[in-house]
């Protein structure tokens, strides 16, 4: 199943990275169009599923920063004589730091609404099989210390259909 998986997860790292349409790029539109906005482009792009507390321990954490994992697979034979026709739920995990309380949750969901907003675009047929049909779930963590000071995470789940 690493394969499929891991095409999935570099295609996410594709829309996320691109140049002109990608996290960063949308995030600099978003600072341009409301300049009270102030934050910085996201700086760590990886496919990994590691915890905060591990990521800093190596000092591997470099925030702001997007994961990008498979996080569930479901093989549920809705065609018959595939070898897989399911689901791939997908994650790209935000985690921002700051020194001070007052904006970290703003500024991660200012992340979190730039990653819903390439999703948005994204909808249709991904090739080889795979399809998203555009819906999506974020979950926000409660802020905690770590990274700068204080550390926030949200999740951004979605799911890929395959059919191979």
């Amino acid at each position: 199943m690493a394969g499929f998986t891991g095409t999935l997860t570099t295609q996410v790292l594709a829309l996320l990275t691109a140049e002109t349409t990608g996290v960063n790029a949308r995030i600099t539109t978003m600072q341009a169009n409301d300049p009270t906005l102030k934050v910085s482009g996201i700086r760590s792009i990886t496919a990994r599923n590691v915890s905060y507390e591990i990521a800093e321990a190596s000092g591997q954490a470099r925030y702001p920063a997007l994961l990008v994992y498979c996080d569930r697979v479901e093989n549920l034979l809705r065609e018959k004589f595939r070898a897989f026709s399911g689901r791939v739920q997908m994650t790209v995990e935000v985690r921002q730091t700051q020194e001070t309380l007052a904006e970290v949750e703003t500024n991660t969901e200012m992340y979190v609404d730039a990653v819903c907003a390439l999703l948005g675009e994204a909808r249709g047929d991904w090739g080889d099989g795979a399809s998203y049909a555009g819906g999506y779930r974020v979950d926000y963590e409660p802020v905690t210390m770590g990274g700068k000071n204080f550390l926030q995470r949200a999740k951004v789940s979605f799911v890929v259909e395959l059919s191979e």
